[in-house]
């Protein structure tokens, strides 16, 4: 059981204490690399090394035209010199979201390191040559569920069950085998993030907490990306 103070009464729930963070390094804008792809590069190595659970989730913020947002976990799949992929189904409600609206944010939390990074940015769709290779090295199973699955819709108590099963016999496979051919759906693919914005938050005692910020600085097409970097206050 958690050992965060909480008081309960019919109409409310209220929590009293919280966490003290007390991480023993620093963050500051003088010893972070220029570069906030690279800095993630480094945080994200530390977290796999430091045995964090699932380093790879992040939590994904769209918003409709009007201005809606909606946020769901999604798992980080590729880091490259433009920025930050993530795969789904195109016509899910995220999909959606950003095609109406193409900004995303996303959060990581590393709660056993008390890290967080969040990054801001546009968005644009990978090609399909990209997709299509990163498809190919899921398991069967996961490759199935992507053609089975009508991600965000409605759908009834055994619908997905038969809809597994009639891929599994169109495409000759089981869900369990190892090897099989399952080509990529034309309404699946990937996302990349990329950044305008980059935030790097190290927990510290008393809410003190080390923040340093990237912003982008727009150059001439093809340039390599300049940032300026700050601390901000907690």
């Amino acid at each position: 059981m958690s050992s965060l103070a909480v008081s309960e009464s019919a109409d409310r729930l209220q929590v009293q204490g919280h966490v003290q963070y007390d991480t023993p390094d620093h963050i500051t804008p003088s010893n972070v690399h220029p570069s906030p792809l690279e800095q993630f590069h480094i945080w994200f190595n530390e977290a796999r090394n430091a045995d964090v659970r699932e380093p790879d989730a992040m939590s994904l913020s769209t918003a409709t035209a009007s201005g809606i947002p909606s946020s769901r976990m999604v798992l980080f799949k590729q880091l490259d010199k433009r920025g930050f992929v993530f795969y789904t189904n195109y016509t899910s409600r995220k999909s959606q979201e950003l095609a109406e609206n193409p900004q995303a944010a996303l959060l990581f939390f590393w709660r056993e390191m008390s890290r967080q990074v969040r990054v801001l940015g546009r968005v644009e769709k990978l090609s399909r040559e990209e997709s299509e290779e990163y498809f190919k090295s899921r398991p069967v199973g996961t490759r199935l569920g992507a053609w089975a699955s009508k991600q965000s819709s409605v759908v009834g108590e055994d619908d997905l069950a038969n809809r597994l099963a009639r891929f599994q016999e169109q495409f000759a496979v089981q869900a369990s085998d190892e090897e099989g051919d399952v080509p990529l759906p034309d309404f699946w693919g990937g996302w990349r993030v990329i950044p305008r914005e980059v935030e790097f938050w190290l927990g510290k005692p008393s809410r003190l907490h080390d923040r340093v910020r990237y912003l982008r600085v727009e150059g001439p097409p093809g340039d390599q990306p300049r940032w300026t970097i700050d601390r901000l206050s907690p």
